[in-house]
């Protein structure tokens, strides 16, 4: 009788370890994006671009004000490249004020700083701000749209063109897509993570100083995924009656930042619950593998320089995002270089790359560069390396 109990706990625990095996063996599941009600959204990832998921995400779409995210990156490009400061004064324009639907009601003539007019058109969606800043960086609306349109060309929006710098616009010529909005809202928050100063407010005052004399006027962030997602950093809201209800959501939850852009939602409401929706599904199912690539790499042979060897450096770390369940402990780095190369060497000058694979498959890989100029070698450098090699012996048959 023990002996028959002994036998049937041992197949017991047999069955168990062959459950466990057969469970580590197979791919987890990776469950389809949820439904929702926008007709057409992506998900991205921000530091590698990578999608997650899409639906109908070429189409061309009207996108109100969330055209906003590309007067904002031009906005920065400008802060950064020093032509325009912070603390600049802006003065409003006839054209500026003239400006309808969401506002901060800027009199003509009225001056606030760069800064207080960047929170105007990040938080309150404000189209006057927009305009008197657009008027402020090219000397016309027009001109800055320009600016626009040159730069969603060179970050290959392929479905994007833009009329106006706010979105009030209902001109078909004024279009882009889900996937143009990532585009530029990742280029937006990876170069200028700054944004989200603004991006995060909620609610915050502000003084109109005119003629008329110093009133306080309230911005409230018509992004209300701030107070219903807690990992919610921005972006941007814009709603017509033509485009309906847009929203570029962006989130950070442990370091890992997605964008989910929704078009052309059936209310507001739904646009929220779309997104948190759509981010909740994102993290759910992405996993990132990340190499700093601060590991020591051989030193490279040169041949017919001023020196024999060069030093070498990465270009950079490396990331994958996996969005299939696969074990990244898997990934393999191997290190391609040649035997030697040749001179002339440029600092920065591709020699070689670190070549990533998971389960036999190529990912991904990183250059490998060269850390310092190699000169190619004249005749009176043979010469001195000739010279300092009998040295070198010379010394060598002293010692002895």
């Amino acid at each position: 009788m023990k002996k028959e109990k002994k036998r049937t706990a041992a197949l017991f625990l047999l069955l168990c370890l062959c459950v466990n095996f057969l469970a580590c063996m197979l791919p987890i599941k990776v469950y389809a994006a949820p439904e929702v009600s926008a007709p057409a959204y992506i998900v991205m990832e921000a530091s590698t671009g990578q999608v997650i998921c899409e639906k109908d995400a070429n189409t061309k779409r009207s996108p109100a004000s969330i055209t906003k995210i590309m007067t904002m990156l031009i906005i920065f490009e400008h802060l950064k490249s020093g032509r325009i400061h912070l603390d600049d004064m802006v003065t409003t324009s006839a054209h500026a004020k003239s400006m309808g639907g969401s506002q901060v009601f800027l009199e003509e003539g009225e001056t606030q700083t760069l800064e207080t007019l960047i929170k105007c058109i990040a938080v309150a969606s404000g189209n006057d701000a927009s305009v008197a800043v657009a008027e402020y960086i090219a000397g016309s609306e027009g001109e800055f749209v320009k600016l626009m349109n040159e730069k969603a060309e060179s970050l290959g929006m392929q479905n994007t063109h833009f009329e106006d710098c706010c979105g009030l616009t209902d001109s078909d010529d004024h279009y882009t897509s889900a996937k143009d909005v990532a585009i530029m809202s990742r280029e937006l928050i990876t170069k200028y993570p700054e944004v989200f100063k603004y991006t995060k407010i909620w609610m915050e005052d502000i003084e109109h100083k005119t003629a008329q004399g110093t009133s306080v006027f309230t911005l409230s962030s018509t992004n209300k995924l701030l107070k219903r997602y807690e990992y919610a950093t921005g972006l941007k809201t814009g709603s017509t009656s033509k485009a309906l209800y847009c929203l570029s959501a962006t989130a950070n939850k442990d370091g890992m930042e997605l964008i989910a852009v929704i078009m052309g939602a059936p209310d507001n409401n739904s646009r929220f619950s779309d997104a948190i929706a759509l981010l909740n599904y994102g993290y759910s199912v992405v996993n990132m593998y990340t190499d700093e690539n601060k590991d020591a790499l051989p030193v490279q042979k040169v041949e017919g320089g001023v020196e024999d060897k060069v030093n070498l450096t990465y270009a950079g770390e490396f990331k994958y995002l996996d969005t299939s369940g696969n074990n990244l402990n898997d990934i393999e780095k191997e290190i391609s270089l040649p035997d030697v190369i040749e001179a002339p060497v440029a600092e920065g000058d591709a020699v070689g790359e670190a070549v990533y694979r998971l389960n036999g498959n190529r990912i991904g890989s990183v250059s490998i560069l060269a850390a310092k100029s190699v000169e190619k070698a004249g005749y009176l450098d043979y010469l001195m390396k000739v010279w300092e090699r009998y040295l070198v012996s010379f010394k060598g048959l002293g010692s002895k």
